[in-house]
C-alpha cells in the first residue's frame, strides 16, 4: 500500500516537470511565429522592396498600386493606395503582419482595433529609411539580415561619397513636380527630403539646401536666379511606368527654351523617369549613383 502511495505521488512529480517543459514549448511557438509572421501586407514600394531585399519576398500575400519592383510584385494582389488603403481587402486576408506609415493613423487605429498586427514607420530622411530596414527585418524575424542590408547600403554610400572628395561640388535642382509641358508649377527637393542627403553623397550641393521644406516651389525666375550647374527633371513623369524616351526628349527640349540657365548651355539637363528617385527603399544606392554619374557630366564654372 505504501509503495503504491509512493508510486503515485513520484509519478506526479515527474509528470509535473514534464507539463512544464510542454507549455513552456507551446509559449516558445507561439512567440516564434509572432516574430515571424507568415504573411506580410505593404502599403508602400519602399516597405515592399526592402522585404525583398531581406530576402522574405514571398511572404508578402498583397501590395500598394504604386509597388512596381521587383517585378514578381507584379502578380500580387494592389490594396489601394498607402494614403488611402482598402482597409477590408487587407482584413480578409488576415496577414500576420501589416507595414504602414507612421502617417496613416486612420488605418492603424483601424487594422489594431481588428486584431490585426501593424509596424509603423517613417521615410523622410535617409536615417528612416536606414531605420526601416531594421525594424523590418527585427519584425519579420530576421534581426541579422536587417543589420546586414543596413551595413551594406551605408557601405556602398560610403564609396560613392568617397569618390567624389576632392572634386568640384556642383550644385543642382532636382524638378519632382510641374506642369505637364511648361516650365510652372514647378515642386523641387528641398532640405527636408531624403534626396537632398543622397545628392551630397553624390558630391554636389542642392541649390534649395536652405530651404526646410521637403518639396519647396519654385518658379522658372528662381531657376534662373539660383542657375544651376544640373537640372534633373521628373516633374511630369512621376508615373514612371511607360514614360517614353520621346516624352524624356521633349522636357529637355523644354529647358532648352531657357539658354540663360547654366544647366542649359551646358547640356546638363537630364530628364528622368525611374522609382529609384522616389522610393526610399534599398534602391537609394543607385539613385546617389545616378546622382553622381550626371555630376559628373557637368561642366565647372
Amino acid at each position: 500500500m505504501r509503495s503504491s502511495r509512493i508510486w503515485k505521488w513520484h509519478g506526479r512529480g515527474r509528470g509535473a516537470p514534464w507539463r512544464v517543459c510542454v507549455a513552456a514549448l507551446w509559449l516558445l511557438c507561439a512567440a516564434w511565429a509572432m516574430a515571424q509572421p507568415a504573411t506580410v501586407v505593404s502599403t508602400a514600394p519602399s516597405f515592399t522592396e526592402t522585404v525583398f531585399a531581406l530576402g522574405a519576398g514571398k511572404r508578402l500575400v498583397a501590395v500598394s498600386n504604386y509597388c512596381h519592383y521587383p517585378p514578381d510584385v507584379s502578380r500580387l494582389p494592389k490594396i489601394g493606395n498607402y494614403l488611402d488603403p482598402n482597409v477590408e481587402a487587407i482584413a480578409r486576408l488576415k496577414p500576420g503582419l501589416v507595414l504602414l506609415h507612421t502617417e496613416q493613423r486612420q488605418t492603424v487605429t483601424q487594422l489594431t482595433a481588428m486584431g490585426i498586427r501593424v509596424l509603423t514607420l517613417r521615410n523622410t530622411t535617409l536615417e528612416d529609411t536606414m531605420a526601416s530596414v531594421r525594424q523590418i527585418g527585427d519584425a519579420l524575424g530576421m534581426s541579422r539580415e536587417g543589420e546586414r542590408l543596413e551595413r551594406e547600403l551605408r557601405g556602398r554610400l560610403r564609396a560613392i561619397e568617397e569618390r567624389g572628395k576632392g572634386k568640384p561640388r556642383r550644385t543642382l535642382l532636382f524638378i519632382v513636380g510641374r506642369t505637364p509641358g511648361r516650365l510652372d508649377g514647378m515642386l523641387a527637393v528641398g532640405s527636408g527630403s531624403y534626396l537632398n542627403e543622397l545628392m551630397r553623397i553624390a558630391g554636389g550641393r542642392n541649390v534649395l539646401d536652405d530651404s526646410r521644406v521637403a518639396y519647396p516651389q519654385i518658379s522658372l525666375e528662381g531657376v534662373i536666379r539660383l542657375d544651376p550647374d544640373v537640372i534633373v527633371d521628373m516633374g511630369d513623369m512621376t508615373a514612371t511606368e511607360g514614360v517614353s524616351e520621346a516624352h524624356k526628349r521633349a522636357v529637355v527640349r523644354l529647358w532648352e527654351s531657357q539658354p540663360a540657365v547654366r544647366a542649359v548651355q551646358q547640356r546638363s539637363v537630364f530628364a528622368v523617369a525611374d522609382d529609384i528617385f522616389v522610393v526610399p527603399g534599398p534602391r537609394v544606392v543607385e539613385a546617389a549613383e545616378a546622382f553622381a554619374a550626371m555630376l559628373g557630366k557637368a561642366k565647372g564654372r
